[in-house]
């Protein structure tokens, strides 16, 4: 697996990570407390449409000077992640972490996130925010790697992703 910069070009190779995925859990934050309730989710493999709309966004983050990181496996792209150095004055912000699902549970979002995380701290950032996917699978993840519920979640995300679980990470 070889974890490295996204360049611009190689942007469209996004039409290759299958994210779909399905549950038939989601979790809320509860007054600080995660909750399970019964809901049938389903996420598609993103369609021409979306797929478009993640290169825009991409590219609104390099374009910004924040980083795009691939996996890839051979010459195939297999992961994607992306940092925003900038959250706030001390916090970065994990923006983004998708993995093919034939490659789920094999080591690579624990390869991307830790190098975002090396990333982040470099830039000088003490803390990093995530929005996550209220699914078991994405909070499970999340905790392993250390974040932990926002105690005061950022509005301005908040507000993009009020479904979403909002968590940090201090940097150590």
């Amino acid at each position: 697996m070889n974890i490295r910069p996204l360049q611009r070009w190689e942007l469209s190779y996004i039409t290759e990570i299958d994210v779909s995925e399905e549950g038939d859990r989601i979790y809320r934050n509860v007054e600080g407390r995660l909750v399970a309730e019964a809901e049938s989710w389903h996420r598609p493999h993103w369609d021409v449409e979306e797929c478009q709309r993640r290169i825009a966004g991409f590219t609104a983050e390099l374009d910004r000077g924040d980083a795009v990181l691939g996996a890839f496996d051979g010459d195939r792209l297999v992961g994607v992640a992306s940092l925003r150095y900038r959250l706030t004055a001390d916090m970065a912000q994990l923006v983004s972490l998708h993995i093919s699902q034939s490659y789920r549970r094999r080591g690579v979002a624990t390869a991307l996130t830790d190098e975002i995380f090396r990333l982040a701290k470099a830039s000088g950032a003490y803390r990093i925010y995530v929005s996550a996917t209220p699914s078991g699978s994405a909070l499970g993840f999340y905790r392993h790697k250390g974040f932990e519920l926002a105690e005061q979640v950022n509005e301005e995300l908040f507000a993009l992703e009020p479904e979403d679980i909002h968590m940090i990470k201090e940097l150590a």
